[in-house]
């Protein structure tokens, strides 16, 4: 399979609020508004979207209507410790504060309105023993 395209979808009870959400705390903008669906783009980087849908919308088989459930959103950054800042002052609950983990990130963790789990990333060079875990190609410095 050769994907074209790949964006996480949010189903929500509350399409225009969630959304809201993000292009106020997140930097994204809305491309397609309908009453049941929304597709984002990040005004910062336009390979990044995201999608709000109505998790009872009809376009949805009836054993997958519903909310979001297990869900963790990673957005990796240049500045974890801004968008930090700007969590807290926005009053976002935050999960897990901000801290460097030998695994080799420096993140926290805040939620949205529908329980969604975002994690804020930047990665970092990780301890001796997490490196020799990782593919050459892949470790973080």
């Amino acid at each position: 399979m050769k994907s074209t395209s790949y964006y996480p979808v949010i189903m929500t009870s509350d399409v225009p609020g969630t959304a809201s959400f993000y292009c106020e705390h997140f930097c994204f903008e809305p491309l397609f508004t309908s009453d049941w669906y929304v597709h984002l783009q990040s005004r910062e980087d336009p390979k990044v979207t995201l999608a709000i849908l109505d998790g009872q919308h009809e376009t949805i088989p009836e054993p997958g209507r519903g909310q979001v459930s297990g869900l963790l959103l990673n957005f990796e950054v240049e500045d974890p410790d801004a968008i930090y800042a700007a969590c807290c002052g926005a009053g976002l609950p935050i999960l897990k504060p901000i801290c460097d983990e030998a695994f080799g990130q420096r993140h926290f963790i805040t939620q949205d309105p529908n329980g969604v789990l975002i994690d804020i990333i930047k990665p970092i060079a990780p301890s001796a023993e997490y490196a020799a875990l990782y593919t050459p190609s892949a470790l973080p410095t």
